[in-house]
């Protein structure tokens, strides 16, 4: 036996394959201040959540916690990208809503704005319904690869630059949604 120290091995939460940009202190304080002012705009008002499934789970699951508020929650599952890897702006619903939105003040709440196209259709779909109000909450905006400029986000996270990142509720084909922190993937041929 060597006298050599064994390095332990990577877990999922240490992959060396990942820089962490937004820590899980950073994140929760971040969250804490978006509930204060989400609580502010809202005060008197019937709010829904409407959480886009699957990223957004844990964000919402957070953010909600942080409005002190009466609220409901309802989800959406959408569908823009077909089979390929780019979004085509043609929104397929594949959940619905639960309960309906006439009436009521809706606050739309998605992990990671980018080209916005997929998020200005599916806010069209729901301006339809009769609802008071429909604005937008995003963890994250990555607006470099913008393509609906018009797009208004409401309630912001945090602004990122144009790099493929993974954690709180985001993934890499269906991996580190559980990372409690956001991470920029180095080298995405490892994923």
């Amino acid at each position: 036996m060597s006298n050599e120290s064994v390095r332990p091995a990577a877990t999922e939460f240490s992959n060396p394959n990942l820089r962490v940009m937004y820590s899980q202190e950073v994140i929760a304080a971040r969250i804490a201040e978006l509930g204060r002012e989400i609580a502010a705009d809202y005060a008197g008002k019937e709010l829904v959540l409407v959480g886009v499934l699957k990223g957004s789970c844990v964000f919402l699951a957070d953010l909600m916690r942080a409005i002190d508020l009466p609220l409901t929650i309802d989800f959406m599952s959408v569908s823009s990208y077909k089979d390929g890897t780019v979004s085509s702006g043609d929104v397929e619903i594949l959940k619905d809503l639960s309960n309906p939105i006439r009436g009521k003040h809706v606050l739309v709440v998605e992990d990671i704005v980018d080209t916005g196209l997929t998020l200005t259709r599916l806010l069209e779909i729901l301006g339809s319904r009769g609802a008071d109000s429909i604005r937008l909450a995003t963890f994250l905006d990555k607006p470099e690869p913008r393509i609906k400029k018009d797009l208004k986000i409401d309630y912001i996270g945090f602004t990122i630059p144009n790099e493929f990142v993974v954690g709180y509720g985001l993934d890499a084909a269906g991996r580190y949604r559980n990372l409690p922190f956001i991470g920029v993937v180095i080298d995405p041929s490892v994923i």
